[in-house]
């Protein structure tokens, strides 16, 4: 009798325990469906050049369609295939990428599915409302490929901030910064983490500094000086990226938005390159930015 009670609860068990589980992944399956921030996974990636797979002179990056810069321009498709396959294996359900080198570099049939490509002359400044394209606080992450490190940096491979031939260098609120803050401080106005920066092995300690270690970064090339480095091979480098860009996914609760603080007192040096001056003259500005989404803004005396 007591063996036949006992047998009659394990046999109640045994179907109330899988009928709990099936409610609980119903429950969650509609909790998941009905929240975006559950179900989106957005990821806003801005582009560069010159630290892509194999680039390390400047005669591949500042020529449009010189047959050196179109060589560049099919490593940089190489290696942005590995982004995106590796996002959206990642769990990526959005992919935008904006050509943000000055002469672009997306070749379009080139291009893998998976991603939006946005390309062409005169791109609308993507960080200023425009469309549903641009930066905004639905997006998940930020993706700074293909980057270099800040001008003065002695091992980062064709080192320069925003101009490589005037030598601009920028200061906010007295720290110096190159391209990987200032585009991730524009995103950060909204709220939205750097989660993956790919360049050189500069370009990655440089993103370490300004985001922190839980940032994931994959070295593309070692620089030894403006126009040197140590390659490695493009399988080794796809590779990398593609397992980079599925950790990047899993890294976004732990990344953290980066703040310059407002107002922003900026500082520039470039180099008046006027073919009339007996030499380049260095000159210094210094002016207030009264919000972060102004950061890029042409300098105004």
């Amino acid at each position: 009798m007591i063996k036949t009670i006992k047998k009659g609860k394990n046999e109640i068990g045994s179907f109330l325990f899988p009928l709990c589980r099936l409610i609980q992944g119903i429950i969650l399956l509609i909790l998941i469906c009905s929240s975006p921030a559950l179900s989106q996974i957005k990821i806003y990636v801005v582009t560069d050049l010159e630290g892509v797979s194999g680039v390390y002179k400047f005669a591949q990056t500042r020529e449009k369609d010189t047959p050196l810069n179109i060589q560049a321009c099919e490593y940089f498709m190489e290696d942005l295939a590995a982004l995106v396959r590796g996002l959206r294996d990642g769990g990526a359900t959005e992919i935008m990428i904006i050509d943000g080198h000055g002469n672009g570099a997306i070749i379009p049939h080139l291009m893998v599915p998976g991603a939006q490509y946005i390309t062409g002359k005169s791109i609308p400044k993507f960080w200023k409302p425009n469309g549903n394209w641009c930066l905004d606080k639905s997006w998940s992450g930020l993706v700074l490929f293909g980057h270099h490190a800040m001008m003065g940096t002695t091992d980062g491979v064709l080192n320069h901030t925003q101009n490589s031939k005037s030598e601009n260098r920028y200061w906010y609120n007295d720290l110096e910064s190159g391209e990987l803050a200032q585009v991730a401080a524009i995103a950060g106005y909204y709220g939205v983490p750097p989660i993956m920066v790919t360049g050189d092995v500069a370009t990655c300690r440089e993103a370490t500094k300004f985001f922190g270690t839980d940032i994931v970064t994959v070295a593309t090339k070692q620089g030894l000086s403006r126009e040197a480095a140590v390659l490695y091979p493009f399988e080794e480098t796809h590779k990398a990226i593609y397992k980079g860009a599925k950790k990047a996914i899993a890294a976004i609760p732990k990344c953290k938005p980066y703040i310059i603080k407002a107002p922003i007192k900026a500082k520039m040096e470039y180099l008046d390159l006027d073919p009339n001056l007996p030499k380049p003259k260095l000159i210094t500005r210094e002016w207030m930015i009264p919000e972060t989404i102004n950061l890029l803004d042409p300098f105004k005396d």
